[in-house]
């Protein structure tokens, strides 16, 4: 089967040998001509050869190439045959009918391309002409970018470019001409470029000599007229080039179709004519490099010679996923007109051996460079245009950093090119030369750091230009390159740590920070792009910083595994750009780069090097290691502020530069030369006029030494030392100092040089020499004078200088050509080209030096420092472009900033950040500066500002621990949302203890009182505006407005900030706290309200944080004191923070941490002014009643209960707190910053003990007497009282009984009353408190040791209270309480007058009587049940506890008798009792026996008369049942004289008698024990002088009879006794006999004869008598009297009482002490108002004798 190839070629052969025979030349049809003809002869040659064989492989291809080409060199043959020649040359490359691997291919490329770039034919016209040129283009790129092309030698390519370069520039052809070359330029340089990482770079004499050079000017198609006709040659060759042969493509081929991989995870497809492309799908590979992933078919990796015909399988070595295996079967390949088997092993091993150093592509990129110098007046814009563009092109194919002559080239020219072409006004040149920077320093910043920072400035001059030519374009342009190399990973932080942690560079990171923020900032107020793309900038290092952050916080396993498997994909970086085409059809490729992917092989150079570099990683000297810290950085800024500093003296005064430097220690001292010459060197700041004057200074001789030893000159010629010597100093001008500059350079440089002139002489001359000539040649001044300096006349002006000998003339020969060719610049002198050439000298210096170094870092490495620096800016243009802009898409932007800054300052603990933030995002809410009543429509309306109040709730929700000064602001808002009643109903409504709901609402509700007043005038203004605009109600826009704000702030959910507020880290807690107490009333903006709703949120957060409300609590507990303690007036606020207190209170004692603590603050609520507690007593009383409801049983210390208690007298009966708690009282003004608990009362129990205000010692309720005064100022300013130790000690001593009674007695003991000031109180208090009172008594675990003496203490208090069912507070009671609710049902006036009117309406509202609200609130109707309800309680509450007493007692002695404890003793002995339970039990009865309702009065002489003769009180001794006289029944009938109730005229006649009867009752029930007492007669008379009283009290005759009837019956029993008797006395009587009758004989004269009238009557008989006179009285205790509601006489607040009027004998008197008590007594006389009181204890003490003998125990 002949080969399909021969007919494709037959077929070709006879289309060009018909178009020749077309042409007229050829018209005659006669054979010889054709054989004469030479071109139609070789085809015919041709013919014969193809006919003969099989397959075209057997032919080499230059046979059927020879013909074609013929054809096309000829000068003779017209366009149209040239073209056809062409196109069939073009199918046999894009077929494949060239075998690269046939031993002649090489050959017949060569031929090929030799004859293609040297196509001559005919012109026609212009049109047909630059087809057959647009033919040549056509093969010169299939040429390039198949196979075979790889056989093409250096000159060969380069004549390719050269012929591609010349259409190019060649402005005669049309313009589609000229871009086809230059695209088929761009894949040549496509193809070079990728291919460089194939090359290796070698020594450069290794290049060969014969090889062709470049030289492109565009002079050189001056003759373009002769183009067509004549054959033109490349330009005389000027450079030499070599291209190596390319190593295999490696590309896997069977049956010649190549498996073309994409790198950039597109498909790879098999194309082809006509089976359909399988498409294979595979994951980026990691670098052009990694060849080793790369497909390769098995027969290049094996190097096997013979082809294979199975279908190719790609190996993967590397474990990459997702990579499919794809075969591809031949019969699918059989239709493709493609060679069979091409033999290319051979060809491939030959590759694979030779490779040559890429010297071409240098030269042409060197070329490419020199197209874009805009100081070349030969490049026309658009060769400059097309120079930048294949250098992209280049830059993007190839990684060029480490070829180290490319590298030289980039540094120097390009670079050079690139910062002068910014400066050009030609906009297309302008961005592409920005497009090719951003290349440049995208892959090779490290190496071209100083030319970073160049770029950089230019970019920032050019934003920051103010001249009014610049195009806006320009601008944008230069800040769009700008946020695009921010974009790249790490970039910003290799600026932060190579420039601005650098001590000689600018700080650029700081620098274009602060003109981004600038530029964010329109001054016009208009947003532009450049606004916009500055802020993008910023916001490219907070979106960095962010993700890093996210990414730290997201480091879980999952993550870590990943990026495990990352880093096994890439180990290397990506060094080419890849393209993202698909493959087209088979051959050939469709651009260079992929050519060249097909020809990699896979070689490992690149990626050693690589690896080299990164092993020998340098560090710059400033740093200690590779990534210095943070702290590190900071101290070397601070260092470069102080060399900046230095830097700018030493330039006005070097001296004084100096000294500062060597005072801020950066120098040392004294000065070292060395050290100072280094400095002089490296630092680029320094003027160099001053650097010259301080060196040359003959001070600094040796300075001038050290300065010089800095350069490094061996190996330099001197001129060469001499330029760079004068370039680091300006040479000052005069004579001697430069002569002493040259003279130490002279000697320096003959030494290191080995002394190659005979004396250092001979080297100053000629250094001189050198200075003068650069003069002559270059000074302007000069050369309008004289004629330039010749070689000639400079070789003279030198003969015999050199130690009588001449210099090397070869030598002086250099020198001269130098320094004509390129002036010595001294610095700071020239300008334009000459300073700009001298400053960029001067760089490339810096960057060979070490100071180039720079150093690459970890993307994340510095984000902190990175972001200190930068949020400020960004967070300022962020506020400000969301405040200016309408756009979404940007207000969205501006929000994601603000919560991404947000994200970080959290992350990094930066509150000040997000402080700032959070107080910019509250400004936008408009919620602070709108007023309240617009609040609800703007809000509503404004969408950006619902935006920024859902992201700040939302942020502080989310980062509410490192929130501080922001609370403030939150809550500002939160009040403005409280005050326009947009706030959820839950967070407005509050617990309270006396509305029936047990909830208020803390607004107020408008009342229809308000309306009322106010209706004439709306309908006045209704008149008024119904006719012009017909306003009657907000608007549908309004409520519109309004649902949407109350929905955003639904939405927004402050109440979660006080809900989660439990999550905050402890300092964001305390701000917090801060934030709410500071909205505390003050003089201006007093808004009770406001103070309230804060002081809510605070109590609820107390709440929400009761695990750890110790660490808070002294703050709150501060705040109250502030509200409570102060308030000279009660309000609502001084109403919520009682309440407030009372419900930490309850959920808070709990908590054994805190619970004393929080106990203790309740006496805060003692030492508010009376006034003020008695307004908010009843909310005291019902959160009381709560508290110990449910805490009772956490409470257990006496302090504790001693507080309890006292609040619960002072609430419900209106006591005045104790003295010690109401000190603070005494001084209003008091300053509150003095209330720490520490001074307060410090809460270990150990040290304090709080006052109790009373001693248990035997009964008598006293304060604590001197030691509880205040000690100090502290106290009395505090108001909280801190005791020593030593009163500690005694107030623990006096807890015990005592034997004897206090010294120092405060109150009466021997009075019924407490003596108690009562205030004012109200009945509602007073019956919850006495509730609270029997729930504690009447639950046996609630009565302790530790409250049972203050519980009856309490009883007692209200026992007072209640009497007469409290009359005396109930009239006057009226107009004071302060109800919350009618003084707060109105609507709050906003105005600066809102607070007067507030007070005067809450005045009149408050002065609604308490009757009204009685009869809504439940109360019973009848008042006088209720307080007579509460009587009868009470007696029943102390007649429990009398009762139950002695049990509770032992079991407490029992329980202690176990637990050997240190602290107070319990006795359960009869005296104890007596002391602490029974006798003010009997008082608080005996007490209520006073009272002026008759029932009352009945039922507690019944409770009393049942009390005392109770079975319990039968232990008690004679002394006890001597006090239960004077202390309980002597008073009771002193109280029952006065005229309690004179409208119970009868009633009080009997209480009198059941008095007495109950008197006399006790009294001879236990004579026996009375008899023993010393101070008998003294009881016995004073119980004379009552019935001598009481005789006469009453106005009817009930007492009359009843009285002698008690006196007979205890005469009696006393006679029988023999009491009376006595054996010693002369009448066998005693003196009490005598004393008896003569008080009796007073009020009863006839008594005695009546009584004794038998002086001795048998004893059976007396006893007789006296059972019968007994009987009746001793059943007399039933209360027969009947309930009669007493009347209102007003009644005086009880006094303290008064001394006894009859006061104790003194000293020395006769044993009948008594007498003086018979004359105040008269008979007849009205009842006296006060009690005669004997205290036994004084009768005793003045008695000098006993006044009884004591009977003799027989």
């Amino acid at each position: 089967m002949v080969d399909k190839n021969i007919y494709i070629v037959q077929g070709e052969i006879s289309v060009v040998v018909a178009a020749i025979k077309r042409n007229s030349r050829w018209s005659t049809h006669t054979p010889l001509d054709e054989e004469q003809d030479p071109l139609l002869n070789s085809f015919s040659h041709l013919k014969e050869t193809l006919n003969n064989i099989k397959d075209l492989s057997d032919v080499e291809p230059n046979v059927f190439l020879r013909p074609f080409l013929e054809v096309v060199r000829s000068e003779d043959t017209t366009g149209p045959i040239t073209g056809l020649a062409l196109t069939s040359v073009n199918k046999f490359l894009s077929y494949g009918l060239i075998d690269a691997n046939h031993e002649g291919a090489a050959e017949g490329i060569e031929n090929m391309a030799d004859a293609v770039t040297h196509a001559r034919f005919v012109g026609t016209d212009p049109a047909s002409d630059e087809v057959v040129l647009m033919k040549i283009l056509q093969v010169l790129r299939t040429l390039l970018l198949t196979p075979v092309g790889a056989h093409l030698t250096n000159e060969s390519v380069c004549e390719i470019m050269q012929s591609c370069f010349r259409i190019c520039f060649e402005m005669r052809l049309s313009e589609l001409l000229r871009k086809s070359a230059e695209h088929t330029l761009v894949d040549m340089v496509q193809l070079l470029f990728s291919r460089l990482p194939q090359f290796k770079e070698e020594a450069k004499s290794y290049v060969g000599t014969n090889m062709k050079k470049l030289k492109m000017r565009a002079g050189g198609m001056s003759e373009s007229s002769k183009w067509k006709k004549q054959k033109r040659s490349p330009h005389p060759p000027q450079e030499k080039h070599v291209l190596s042969p390319c190593p295999h493509p490696s590309v896997s081929v069977s049956d010649g179709v190549p498996f073309i991989e994409q790198h950039n995870g597109g498909s790879s497809t098999l194309p082809g004519s006509d089976c359909a492309a399988s498409s294979i799908s595979s994951p980026t590979t990691d670098s052009g490099l990694d060849t080793g992933s790369k497909t390769t078919s098995k027969e290049d990796l094996t190097d096997l010679e013979q082809s294979s015909s199975t279908a190719t399988t790609p190996v993967t070595p590397s474990a990459e996923p997702g990579r499919l295996e794809s075969q591809c079967m031949c019969s699918e390949l059989d239709g493709m007109v493609v060679p069979s088997q091409p033999q290319w092993s051979p060809f491939l091993k030959s590759w694979k051996t030779e490779t040559l150093y890429p010297e071409f592509t240098s030269k042409l990129f060197r070329f490419l460079i020199s197209l874009t110098n805009p100081h070349d007046r030969h490049n026309s814009d658009v060769m400059m245009h097309m120079g930048l563009q294949l250098l992209n092109v280049a830059l993007e194919a190839a990684h060029i950093a480490p070829y180290q002559s490319l590298l030289c080239l980039v540094k120097d020219e390009l670079c050079r090119h690139l910062t002068q072409l910014l400066g050009v006004d030609r906009m297309n040149l302008y961005a592409a030369s920005i497009r090719v920077c951003f290349l440049l320093f995208e892959g090779m910043r490290e190496h071209l750091k100083f030319q970073l920072e160049m770029y950089l400035k230019k970019l920032m001059d050019i934003i920051t230009s103010e001249n009014p030519k610049m195009p806006y374009e320009m601008k944008e342009m230069a800040l769009e390159a700008v946020v695009q190399l921010w974009r790249i990973p790490s970039f910003v932080t290799e600026l932060y740590i190579n420039y601005d942690c650098d001590f000689y560079c600018s700080n650029m990171f700081e620098d274009l920070t602060k003109l981004l923020s600038k530029n964010a900032f329109p001054v016009s107020g208009q947003l532009y792009t450049t606004h916009l793309l500055s802020l993008e900038a910023l916001l490219t290092v907070i979106d960095s910083t962010e993700a890093h952050c996210q990414a730290k916080v997201l480091n879980s396993a999952a993550q870590q595994d990943q990026s495990e498997s990352t880093t096994v994909e890439g180990d290397s970086s990506v060094n080419t750009i890849t393209d993202s085409t698909t493959g087209g059809t088979a051959c050939p490729p469709t651009s260079g780069h992929l050519m060249a992917e097909k020809m990699r092989l896979g070689r490992q150079d690149q990626e050693e090097t690589d690896t080299a570099e990164k092993k020998s990683l340098k560090k710059p000297h400033r740093f200690t290691n590779c990534l210095p810290d943070s702290q590190e950085l900071l101290e070397i800024k601070h260092k470069k502020k102080l060399l900046i500093t230095g830097t700018e003296q030493f330039n006005q005064k070097p001296k004084k530069g100096i000294q500062i430097l060597q005072e801020k220690g950066l120098l040392s001292s004294p000065m070292d030369n060395n050290e100072v010459a280094q400095w002089l060197r490296e630092n680029p700041r320094l003027d160099k006029k001053m650097i010259g004057e301080f060196i040359s200074d003959r001070r600094n001789t040796d300075l001038l030494d050290s300065f010089v030893n800095t350069f490094t000159f061996q190996g330099l010629r001197i001129d060469e030392a001499l330029r760079l010597y004068l370039e680091a100093f300006r040479l000052p001008g005069e004579a001697p100092v430069i002569h002493r500059l040259l003279e130490t350079f002279t000697d320096n440089w003959q030494k290191v040089n080995g002394n190659p002139f005979q004396s250092n002489d001979a080297g100053f001359a000629l250094a001189y020499a050198v200075i003068m000539l650069n003069t002559d040649q270059h000074n302007h001044n000069v050369r309008k004078q004289n004629i330039p300096m010749t070689l000639e006349q400079f070789k003279k002006n030198l003969k015999g200088v050199n130690g009588g000998n001449d210099f090397d003339q070869d030598m002086l020969e250099d020198i001269y050509n130098a320094i004509k060719s390129e002036e010595i610049v001294m610095p700071d002198e020239q300008t334009g080209l000459v300073k700009e050439n001298y400053v960029w000298s001067v760089l490339l210096h810096r960057g060979a030096s070490s100071e180039g170094m720079f150093l690459h870092v970890p993307e994340s490495s510095y984000d902190r420092d990175l972001f200190t620096m930068t949020w400020g800016p960004t967070i300022a243009a962020l506020s400000y472009v969301f405040d200016k802009s309408l756009d979404d898409t940007i207000i969205q932007k501006a929000i994601a900033g603000f919560r991404k800054c947000a994200m970080i300052s959290a992350h990094y603990g930066f509150s000040d950040v997000f402080d700032n933030l959070i107080i910019s995002l509250c400004k936008f809410t408009t919620l602070s500066s709108e007023s309240v009543e617009n609040l609800p429509t703007v809000f509503g309306s404004n969408r950006k500002a619902q935006v920024a109040a859902k992201t700040m709730f939302s942020l502080a929700h989310r980062h509410g621990d490192i929130l501080r000064e922001g609370w403030k602001n939150i809550m500002d808002s939160m009040l403005q949302l409280f005050r326009a009643e947009l706030l959820p109903k839950s967070m407005v409504e509050v617990e309270d203890f006396v509305d029936p709901n047990e909830k208020i609402s803390l607004q107020r509700e408008e009342t229809p009182s308000n309306r009322g007043e106010s209706a004439v005038l709306s309908f006045v203004s209704w008149l008024t505006l119904s006719e012009q605009s017909g306003l009657r109600g907000p608007s549908t826009e309004n409520q519109e407005a309004k649902q949407a704000a109350l929905l955003c702030i639904k939405h927004c959910d402050p109440e979660k900030l006080i809900t989660e507020s439990k999550f905050l880290q402890l300092e964001s807690l305390q701000e917090l706290m801060k934030a709410l107490i500071s909205v505390s009333p003050d003089e201006e903006t007093y808004d009770e309200e406001d103070a309230a709703f804060c002081l809510e949120m605070l109590l609820r957060i107390i709440l929400e944080n009761r695990d750890r409300v110790s660490c808070v609590w002294q703050t709150v507990r501060d705040h109250l004191y502030q509200l409570c303690v102060h308030a000279s007036e009660s309000c609502f606020l001084v109403e919520r923070a009682v309440v407030g207190l009372l419900r930490l209170a309850i959920r808070l004692l709990r908590r054994e941490d805190i619970g004393s603590q929080v106990l203790l603050s309740l006496r805060l609520l003692l030492m508010m002014k009376p006034h003020v507690l008695s307004r908010v007593c009843r909310e005291v009383a019902y959160g009381l009643h709560e508290l110990l409801k449910t805490n009772a049983a956490n409470i257990h210390c006496t302090d504790d209960w001693y507080t309890l208690f006292s609040l619960l007298e002072c609430i419900g009966t209106g006591v005045k707190p104790p003295a010690a708690l109401q000190v603070a009282n005494t001084n209003p003004d008091i300053d509150t910053g003095a209330q720490s608990d520490s001074e307060l009362s410090s809460y270990h129990q150990s040290e304090v003990s709080l006052d109790r205000g009373y001693t248990s010692d035997s009964e008598v309720y006293t304060e604590h007497g001197k030691s509880r005064m205040p000690r100090s100022a502290t106290d009395v300013d505090v108001g909280w009282l801190v005791v020593g130790k030593d009163d500690l000690d005694g107030s623990k001593a006096a807890v015990t009984p005592a034997s004897k009674p206090l010294s120092h007695p405060l109150i009466n003991q021997y009075s019924l009353t407490l003596g108690q000031d009562m205030g004012l109180h109200d009945i509602k208090s007073l019956i919850k408190c006495v509730d609270s009172l029997s729930f504690i008594v009447r639950d046996a675990a609630h009565v302790t040791p530790e409250n049972f003496e203050l519980c009856v203490k309490a009883i007692r208090v209200f026992v007072e209270a209640s009497l007469n069912g409290g009359y005396r507070t109930h009239e006057k009671k009226k107009s004071h309480k302060y109800d919350s609710k009618s003084s707060r049902l109105r609507k709050k006036p906003r105005e600066k007058d809102g607070t007067s009117r507030r007070t005067k309406a809450s005045s009149q509202r408050a002065a609604r009587s308490h009757s009204d609200d009685e009869e809504d609130e439940g109360v019973p109707a009848s008042y006088h049940t209720v307080s007579f309800q509460v009587s009868l309680d009470l007696l029943d509450l102390m007649h429990t506890l009398h009762t139950r007493a002695a049990g509770i007692y032992s079991s407490w002695a029992e329980e202690q008798h176990h637990l050997e404890d240190a602290g107070r003793k319990i006795e359960a002995d009869s005296q104890t009792l007596w002391s602490s339970c029974w006798c003010p039990l009997l008082q608080g009865m005996a007490w209520l026996c006073c009272d002026a309702r008759r029932q009352v009065r009945m039922q507690a002489l019944t409770y009393l008369q049942r009390a005392l003769l109770v079975h319990d009180l039968q232990t008690l001794d004679a002394v006890e049942w001597e006090s239960c006289f004077n202390k309980v029944l002597f008073p009771l009938l002193t109280k029952l004289l006065d005229n309690i109730s004179p409208a119970d005229v009868g009633g009080m006649e009997e209480t009198r008698m059941r008095a007495c009867t109950l008197l006399s009752k006790v009294f001879l029930q236990h004579l026996s024990p009375l008899l023993s007492l010393p101070t008998f007669a003294a009881l016995w008379l004073t119980i004379l002088d009552f019935m001598d009283k009481y005789m006469h009290a009453g106005s009817s005759d009930l007492l009359l009879e009843a009285i002698p009837e008690s006196l007979k019956n205890m005469l009696l029993v006393m006679d029988t006794a023999g009491i009376f008797h006595s054996a010693d006395s002369r009448t066998g009587y005693s003196d009490l006999w005598e004393i008896t009758w003569e008080r009796i004989d007073c009020f009863l004269p006839r008594l005695k004869e009546e009584l004794f009238k038998q002086a001795v009557i048998p004893g059976t008989e007396h006893s007789i008598l006296l059972s019968t006179l007994l009987l009746p009285f001793l059943d007399a205790g039933t209360d027969r009297s009947s309930p009669v509601p007493p009347s209102k006489p007003p009644m005086p607040t009880p006094a303290k009482m008064s001394p006894p009027d009859s006061p104790p004998p003194p000293l020395g008197q006769s044993p009948l002490i008594l007498q003086p008590l018979a004359s105040p007594l008269q008979v007849g006389v009205p009842p006296m108002s006060l009690p005669i009181i004997l205290n036994p204890a004084l009768i005793e003490a003045t008695s000098p004798v006993p006044l009884l003998p004591r009977p003799s125990t027989k």
